[in-house]
């Protein structure tokens, strides 16, 4: 049987390139029987990998640390609260892969949903080099092009780990705003993002906002004010955290033009029905009611 799927893995190579050599005991460990012909991963939407790429920016991340025997160990973890399982099953469902863990600390119970590194060599690095997408914040980036440089290179040994400057960048960032907004998949990776470091709320004094907020990234936030065509100014929190704001009448409307009628992959889980009720109290507000809302 291990000697079949090595064969599989072969055959499929040029449709979906591995990364780095999967052994013989994660061939033995691995339960593929949910998971997807290499074939029938390209088959799924871009839109749902860049809104797959931007969420693991804002609540995800690579995990690579050493083993007890001194080897390497790398998954992806996306740890949500309890609440949003929703969410974690919604993309379970579309990949077909990772398994979801719940730990019901009293305090704020959670869930988390973790991918293999195989599952990562053989499907989620492959799809996303393959259609261009990449992360966009700085650590997830980060953790991104170590754990690819340490699969593509092989390296068994965690203390042969290069230092974090020596390991080069896979995709360029871009260097004006507006590059960003060129990105095929950008549009797709705001609504991932909004998942996680998004808010839709209405003020005590009825004025209704849409907020982004995260660690200072400069260019990336000034890609936000286009994307929404607003002037509003980007606030800053000690020069750690940047927010990006929009409470006017016309900046709200292009809000709900781009979440409900640009075609972008849908809000899921608990950031959706945020999203609907704040779309509910808009319209029973004397000074939204007359914008452009979905039926």
């Amino acid at each position: 049987k291990i000697i079949t799927e090595c064969y599989t893995i072969m055959a499929n190579a040029s449709i979906l390139p591995t990364i780095g050599t999967i052994s013989i005991h994660a061939l033995k460990k691995g339960n593929k029987s949910k998971r997807l012909d290499k074939k029938e991963y390209l088959s799924i939407p871009t839109s749902f990998l860049a809104f797959f790429a931007g969420f693991i920016d804002g609540d995800g991340y690579i995990q690579v640390t050493q083993t007890t025997k001194g080897y390497i160990s790398i998954k992806l973890v996306i740890s949500i609260q309890l609440e949003d399982i929703s969410t974690l099953e919604y993309i379970q469902s579309v990949l077909k892969l990772g398994k979801i863990t719940v730990y019901r600390d009293l305090k704020s119970p959670g869930c988390k949903l973790i991918i293999n590194r195989t599952d990562l060599q053989e499907v989620i690095f492959p799809l996303l080099l393959h259609h261009g997408i990449f992360f966009l914040t700085d650590t997830r980036r980060a953790q991104f092009d170590l754990a690819l440089y340490i699969l593509k290179n092989e390296i068994k040994v965690y203390s042969l780990i290069p230092k974090k400057e020596d390991i080069p960048s896979t995709f360029d960032l871009p260097k004006k705003a507006l590059d960003y907004v060129r990105l095929a998949f950008f549009k797709n990776w705001i609504v991932g993002f909004t998942m996680s470091e998004g808010s839709f709320f209405v003020k005590i004094n009825n004025d209704g906002c849409f907020q982004l907020k995260q660690r200072v990234h400069d260019i990336l936030f000034e890609a936000f004010k286009l994307v929404f065509e607003t002037n509003s100014q980007i606030s800053s929190e000690k020069d750690k955290y940047y927010q990006f704001s929009v409470c006017s009448k016309a900046d709200i409307q292009r809000v709900i033009n781009f979440f409900s009628f640009s075609g972008y992959h849908p809000l899921i889980g608990l950031k959706g029905i945020q999203y609907l009720k704040w779309l509910t109290l808009l319209k029973n507000s004397s000074r939204y009611a007359n914008l452009n809302f979905p039926k």
